[in-house]
């Protein structure tokens, strides 16, 4: 999967990309062949004005065939704020997977209507 990474108001190092291509290759396995049609990951800090310490945001926008899947996480380490975004990103994957299953599903069950109709 090709995955185009974007920083904002840090900068982006090579350590930061492996780690961001290491998680986003994690989710492949959760694709199995659904064909990712863009990835893209944006890695950066909300704003300069906090009181206390950093607060790092990621963003993922994955576009799938039909849906477009948008995770969006804010921590105070941004590998961490990387680790929460795969890990929901996970679960939207599996959602829209059961939910391309349910809509096969029922259009088979309209199939098998039509044809046991004219029966």
């Amino acid at each position: 999967m090709k995955i185009n990474i974007k920083s904002t108001k840090i900068e982006l190092t090579d350590a930061i990309k492996d780690y961001v291509q290491e998680k986003m290759d994690m989710l492949e396995k959760n694709l199995g062949s659904i064909k990712v049609l863009n990835c893209d990951v944006e890695v950066g800090m909300t704003s300069n004005h906090h009181n206390k310490g950093e607060i790092f945001r990621t963003e993922v926008n994955l576009n799938l065939p039909g849906e477009l899947l948008r995770v969006e996480k804010t921590e105070e380490d941004l590998y961490r704020s990387i680790d929460n975004v795969k890990d929901h990103l996970t679960m939207a994957i599996k959602k829209y997977k059961e939910k391309r299953i349910d809509n096969n599903r029922q259009v088979e069950e309209v199939l098998v209507e039509d044809v046991m109709g004219e029966e």
